[in-house]
């Protein structure tokens, strides 16, 4: 406690020395030397036309006041609204993401299954082919199978001891050909040896 009172004692005498003679660096304006930048100039010129305009020459500080909170309730009524519409464009634009990430989904899978059907489509081509070059092949095979039993035809009438002109076991042939049984009840027409 002596030590506070003692330091007490010593800056009271101080202090009022101190303000009475005045200190003289505050007396001089101080000199501060420094090149202002261009955007600087720009910007402390820009911010004097901002309150000049806004204080008209014959309005008092209180008018210029209200003025400026009328202008900053209006500015902070726009900055709300400004802030509302950031919030419903960031929730759309994550609606919009998700909805993009689903439609993506759904095209991966969309090609994946195009892809599968072009391929079965392809392969279901080739096998129509093989059948068919199997069934041409099949129905090559029936008329070779008819034709040898026109051949051995004709030769079981020529030994039982019938005629037969060539041009009409050619005709007879084709005809044959264009008549062949259709139902397994239905009968060949039987050839009549010409004597």
């Amino acid at each position: 406690m002596q030590a506070s009172k003692k330091t007490l004692i010593l800056l009271i005498p101080l202090l009022l020395i101190f303000l009475l003679t005045g200190c003289p660096v505050a007396q001089r304006p101080a000199e501060v030397m420094h090149l202002p930048d261009s955007t600087e100039r720009q910007h402390s010129g820009s911010v004097a036309k901002r309150f000049q305009e806004y204080a008209p020459q014959g309005s008092t500080v209180v008018e210029s006041a209200i003025e400026l909170s009328e202008k900053y309730a209006k500015l902070s009524e726009e900055a709300a609204v400004l802030r509302q519409e950031n919030q419903n464009f960031i929730a759309e634009n994550r609606r919009l993401k998700d909805q993009v990430a689903a439609l993506n989904a759904q095209l991966q899978q969309t090609q994946k299954e195009l892809i599968e059907a072009n391929d079965l489509l392809i392969e279901m081509r080739i096998e129509l082919n093989n059948w068919k070059a199997d069934i041409l092949g099949f129905r090559n095979q029936m008329r070779e199978a008819e034709k040898a039993q026109l051949e051995a035809l004709l030769k079981i009438l020529k030994i039982l001891g019938g005629e037969v002109k060539a041009e009409s076991a050619q005709g007879e042939d084709a005809g044959s050909a264009a008549l062949s049984p259709s139902e397994p009840g239905q009968s060949e027409p039987q050839e009549t040896p010409q004597l």
